[in-house]
């Protein structure tokens, strides 16, 4: 087990910049999501770690040592794919026995990491079967046990349960995160799924565009945005975001006055999560013109608009709001995230 380092890395396809100097630190024992649509560079990030592909300039660093120019089995990972790359000629035994027989292991340390992992991953009945006998679940279970068996001081995962269905991710999502806790093994886990990471992950380092836009637990992240694109990309509904003037340092939500950070200008965004809302009559609460009422089961969820801009909100489920209402609102001034109109940064939290 080691830290990880990654400093400074950049990486260019010709004129295209994929990676801007990213620098990040994996601490041990951690699990760690690059999170972030196609096209950010977290795969080209984690191809870097694992060898697979080579920097433009930067350092990685397992523990104390450098990594760069070693081959990717002399770099003490594994790593899980999106397939499932199992050998269909093997039976399971001996595709999670893989990378310990490319290690020469003996036979007993072979049968005793085998097992190890098949119990970790609950796959011991199908020690005997082959790959074509297994469910999609079995068989990226019997990946993950093989990238576990030998020991590695870093897991790498990329997108390893999209291929899934939505029954079976969550399954293994839970089985994964167990698993790895038990484990104790640092882990890079590349996914575009933000449930995912916030589910799994110690931290998230959220990627747009080349960089790490933010890191941080995954309650942090969802509560406090470092940028509009953060709070954009994080969350079901997405933060809503509204453009708002300011007078005399405070903005109008209906009758409440809310203090906005020092030296603002006229007009700031507010970022606004869809639960952080409560209903209130009008004029005292924020007019929201309501276009469409979809209950949910668990909640029910409002698209419409405030100051003439899309917005989506949460109320519960026992609300008798309808399309077509036009409705007050009252929000948590403790859970609003103020944004440069100009930057799409946020400001420090104004204090109570």
């Amino acid at each position: 087990m080691a830290n990880i380092v990654i400093d400074r890395i950049r990486k260019s396809f010709g004129a295209f910049q994929a990676l801007k100097e990213v620098s990040l630190t994996i601490n041990d024992g951690e699990f760690v999501s690059l999170l972030g649509p196609s096209g950010c560079g977290k795969t080209t990030l984690l191809r870097i770690i694992a060898g697979l592909e080579t920097s433009t300039s930067g350092d990685v660093r397992i523990g104390d040592r450098s990594i760069i120019g070693l081959v990717p089995k002399d770099r003490g990972l594994a790593m899980v794919f999106q397939n499932y790359a199992v050998f269909p000629h093997m039976t399971v035994y001996e595709n999670v026995a893989f990378g310990l027989r490319m290690q020469k292991a003996d036979d007993a340390r072979v049968k005793a990491q085998v097992e190890k992992a098949a119990g970790l991953l609950h796959i011991e009945p199908y020690l005997d079967r082959y790959p074509n006998k297994l469910s999609g679940g079995q068989r990226q279970r019997v990946a993950v046990a093989r990238a576990l068996a030998v020991e590695p001081k870093v897991l790498l995962m990329d997108e390893p349960l999209s291929n899934l269905d939505a029954l079976l991710r969550l399954e293994m999502r839970t089985e994964l995160k167990t698993v790895l806790q038990s484990a104790g093994t640092t882990t890079i886990y590349v996914t575009h799924d933000q449930t995912e990471a916030m589910g799994l992950s110690d931290r998230i380092a959220v990627m747009h565009n080349g960089v790490v836009e933010q890191i941080g637990h995954p309650v942090e992240i969802y509560n406090h945005p470092a940028t509009r694109f953060v709070g954009g990309f994080i969350g079901n509904p997405p933060m809503n975001f509204i453009k708002v003037p300011v007078s005399n340092g405070q903005v109008a939500a209906g009758a409440e006055q809310l203090a906005t950070p020092k030296d603002v200008g006229n007009e700031i965004v507010l970022g606004l999560r869809g639960e952080a809302v409560e209903l209130a009559p009008l004029p005292q609460g924020l007019e929201m013109k309501v276009r469409v009422a979809e209950p949910m089961g668990s909640h029910l969820l409002l698209t419409g608009s405030i100051h003439d801009q899309p917005v989506r909100v949460i109320l519960p489920a026992s609300e008798t709001v309808k399309s077509g209402d036009t409705i007050g609102l009252k929000l948590d001034s403790k859970r609003i995230t103020w944004l440069s109109p100009e930057s799409g940064k946020s400001f420090p939290a104004v204090l109570a």
